[in-house]
């Protein structure tokens, strides 16, 4: 199957889909998060600096010739610090009051900043200072008095005072919100999982249907895949009505054929009507064709039998005593070693047949001792049957698998065991494979799907 993340893979889709959107949703929220830091830092640090320009406005008097002069020191914290960028002025057409912070220097909030703004309301400003710093100003211009230049007041804070909490704040934001990412994806993992879940546990019904262990799928589905589950169920119903009607054809077919076959037989057996026994000859060929054809034809009609469950013990034990007593004459031993539990994925008649040839053979060509064995490989379940006979070597075994070959026209039979063994096998999805047996004869493998 493909993993999780193959590029076909509902939960990769669903997992990206879902990625795009919470990144998509954490960089918005970042970015309006941040807007807000920014706007409320902001707020703070224009009313520290309002507080201090009213504070300027409040501490101002006139004094001898008209000029403004301060009632009171206004260079408390932290406007106290020289050269931190936390400074104040007041400038009265050519007198300046300034912070001592400025060491005697100007600050300047630029033109743009003193024009265009109504009198007695403070307003935004940025600026340089004397050393060259960033600076975020605050600019108040009083009224005018009649016959006296506007005072204009100005009260500024370095920009790292803004700058320097948005980073502090950002990278806490930054963390909170990876963090919140990673659960949000974790969260959807494990939904996606949880949802996907009943499409697994109707892929394992569907391989038990097709392994054997059931013939339906369960109707206990959710709501969306049950749609699903019961055009799947009629499928399998209508295949199985298939699979009926083409073995009643097959079964049909057979008792018609032969019939007249065991007539012409019966008839033929008499030497006055067939004296040196060809006719006999034939239709006991058209027989092993007509079985043949007809076992490759209901194998094609159970479209691979791959819902067939037959366990391999009770035939192997069937075919064992039943081989036992037809060979008796050779004093046998049949020694079966199977792996408990072992079962292939075939019709129980088509098992007998591909099985009663294989040991058939082996009886009649061993010595005294046949031995069958079972192991589970990568393609399905190997069946093997060998014998302590005179074997066949490579050429020959690949000329016995041939229809209607007979290697030794002095045994009985007519050469077709072999090859419907094979052709079955094939028709299953497995094989057939001769080879040399440990024990000196010939090994038969027989791989069928489990």
């Amino acid at each position: 199957m493909p993993g999780p993340f193959h590029l076909g893979s509902l939960q990769r889709r669903l997992l990206l889909a879902a990625l795009v959107a919470i990144t998509v949703a954490l960089v918005v929220a970042g970015v309006a998060i941040g807007l807000v830091l920014h706007r409320f830092v902001r707020g703070q640090l224009d009313s520290r600096l309002d507080s201090q320009l009213v504070a300027l406005a409040a501490g101002l008097e006139r004094g001898p010739g008209n000029r403004l002069r301060l009632t009171r020191s206004l260079d408390g914290p932290p406007f106290d610090r020289d050269r931190a960028g936390w400074y104040w002025q007041v400038r009265q057409g050519d007198a300046v009051l300034r912070s001592g912070a400025l060491e005697g220097r100007d600050l300047d909030p630029g033109e743009r900043a003193r024009d265009g703004r109504r009198p007695g309301h403070p307003h935004p400003a940025d600026g340089t200072g004397p050393w060259g710093e960033s600076l975020i100003l605050r600019v108040l211009t009083l009224p005018p008095e009649a016959g006296v230049a506007p005072a204009v007041l100005v009260a500024s804070a370095p920009a790292d005072a803004l700058r320097g909490p948005l980073r502090e704040a950002g990278g806490a934001l930054a963390l909170i919100l990876g963090i919140l990412g990673l659960s949000l994806m974790a969260g959807t993992l494990a939904q996606v999982r949880l949802g996907l879940r009943p499409l697994e546990r109707l892929r394992r019904d569907l391989a038990a249907v097709r392994a054997g262990h059931r013939a339906r799928v369960p109707g206990q589905q959710p709501a969306e895949i049950r749609p699903l589950v019961a055009e799947v169920n009629a499928l399998l119903d209508q295949n199985a009505a298939n699979l009926e009607r083409a073995r009643t054809h097959v079964a049909n077919l057979a008792h018609g054929l032969k019939t007249p076959l065991a007539t012409l037989s019966l008839a033929l057996s008499d030497r006055a009507h067939d004296p040196d026994g060809t006719l006999g000859g034939l239709v006991g060929a058209m027989d092993g064709q007509v079985r043949h054809h007809l076992r490759r034809a209901r194998a094609a009609a159970l479209g691979g039998a791959t819902r067939e469950r037959t366990a391999l013990a009770e035939p192997v034990a069937d075919l064992r005593a039943t081989f036992a007593r037809l060979y008796a004459e050779k004093g046998l031993v049949i020694d079966v070693t199977l792996p408990a539990g072992a079962a292939v994925a075939c019709d129980g008649q088509d098992l007998d047949e591909m099985l009663g040839n294989l040991i058939d053979n082996a009886c009649q060509w061993c010595r005294g001792y046949v031995r069958i064995g079972a192991a589970s490989t990568e393609a399905g379940l190997a069946i093997t049957v060998e014998d302590d006979g005179p074997g066949l070597v490579p050429e020959a075994a690949a000329e016995a698998v041939r229809r209607g070959r007979r290697l030794d026209e002095s045994v009985p039979g007519n050469g077709f065991g072999l090859s419907i063994t094979q052709e079955l096998a094939e028709l299953y999805g497995g094989g057939l494979h001769l080879g040399r047996s440990g024990l000196g004869g010939l090994r038969a493998g027989l791989t069928l799907p489990v």
